[in-house]
């Protein structure tokens, strides 16, 4: 590129730092105001609390664009002794850590309440108070424990239905494809809830929602990418299911990601205590995604070995254990927003794959109307609902 380009090119971006500096150095918001006493724009949002024995420790972020003054610390309405590590004066997106002594009880509700200079209130409910996990051995055996529970075993089980599946007619590969699709459809519906209602708790600053949308279409894009790599270089048009398997696999996979950080994240906030009848439900839910993962290999003509089918069982269900570590030890709400989103993007392209597959040579219209495709379809629609009300 030549030179008098490199200056084309770089002439706006120099006259737009000038601007941008002039805008600091002027301060026109200022002299709007004025003379006139203008409250200033407060938004506190809570980023964490933790629990320890005998201690409250709220991480909060300034989401405003004015310079914030933590004054006071509520505890269940009774006025509280503080530290703040890194000040009590927070600039924009400024954080910092409140050390609040409180002889907190456990599995009771606390309110954490935080005044600002100007009176304004900020508070977070503690719904069920259980000491936060320190990274330990025993909370890193238990998060792996539930995450087999969870994720890697009921995969692995839903897997072993392939030998039945290789021996289905035509019409039971229509609905056992349509049966792949609803139960992906319910994923697909569920964890856009899920990233939606995590993106809008996120600080506006962080903008949720739109970070959450351009998480979704870019895993949709990179695993349209992966796909059409995968079929150009290792498999081939012989092995058609092999790749949407693996594709699937991955799509659950990042989906169960995200169930791993919530796992993780109701024992790192204090909020929850994961009990049995919800392991249960997790189970039963995941036992389904297997089914769904080895559904498109019935209709691959190749020998399919046990050890890809033991490493789409690995990619389906392993990251449930990555992410109760990550959600349980470094929670951060941002990371569950964007794999939620990674699951929803790469769950939607799988969706598209299955439906491309199933329309090959036919009019969607046509296929729509077929008795095992609506059969299958509701079928895989019905069974994640009824095993989702054990995990809701």
């Amino acid at each position: 590129m030549k030179r008098n380009t490199w200056l084309i090119a770089l002439l706006p971006l120099g006259l737009l730092a000038v601007l941008l500096a002039l805008i600091i150095w002027s301060k026109p918001a200022d002299a709007i105001r004025g003379d006139r006493k203008v409250p200033p724009v407060e938004r506190l949002t809570f980023q964490r609390v933790v629990l320890e024995p005998g201690m409250i420790l709220a991480t909060l972020l300034n989401d405003g664009p004015d310079e914030v003054t933590i004054a006071q610390v509520q505890v269940d309405d009774a006025y509280w002794t503080f530290t703040a590590d890194r000040g009590q004066v927070l600039g924009h997106l400024g954080r910092t850590t409140l050390r609040i002594p409180y002889p907190w009880v456990e599995g009771e509700t606390h309110v954490v309440k935080v005044l600002t200079s100007t009176g304004l209130p900020f508070e977070y409910e503690v719904a069920v108070a259980l000491s936060t996990p320190g990274f330990n051995g025993r909370f890193l055996r238990v998060f792996t424990l539930i995450g087999l529970y969870v994720g890697v075993i009921p995969v692995a089980i839903g897997l072993l239905w392939f030998p039945l599946l290789s021996r289905v007619s035509a019409r039971g590969m229509d609905f056992l494809l349509a049966l792949t699709v609803g139960l992906l459809g319910f994923l697909l519906v569920d964890g856009a809830a899920e990233g939606l209602e995590a993106a809008g708790g996120l600080p506006e600053s962080f903008q949720g929602t739109v970070l959450f949308a351009l998480a979704a279409v870019g895993a949709y894009l990179l695993l349209d990418g992966v796909s059409a790599w995968l079929k150009a270089r290792r498999s081939g048009p012989e092995r058609p299911g092999w790749v949407l398997a693996l594709l699937i696999a991955v799509g659950i996979g990042l989906h169960n990601f995200g169930e791993g950080l919530a796992i993780g994240s109701a024992f790192a906030l204090g909020e929850a205590a994961l009990g049995t009848l919800l392991i249960i439900g997790f189970t039963l839910h995941n036992t389904t995604e297997g089914l769904a993962i080895v559904a498109p290999l019935a209709r691959d003509k190749h020998h399919v070995s046990l050890w890809e089918l033991v490493k789409l069982g690995l990619i389906g269900g392993a990251p449930t254990i990555a992410g109760a570590w990550l959600g349980g030890f470094v929670y951060s709400p941002v990371w569950s927003v964007l794999f939620l989103a990674l699951g929803v993007g790469a769950i939607a392209q799988v969706i598209a794959q299955i439906a491309k597959q199933m329309t090959r040579g036919h009019a969607p219209s046509g296929v729509l109307t077929r008795g095992p495709v609506l059969a299958g379809l509701f079928t895989g629609v019905a069974v994640m609902y009824v095993t989702g009300m054990l995990v809701g």
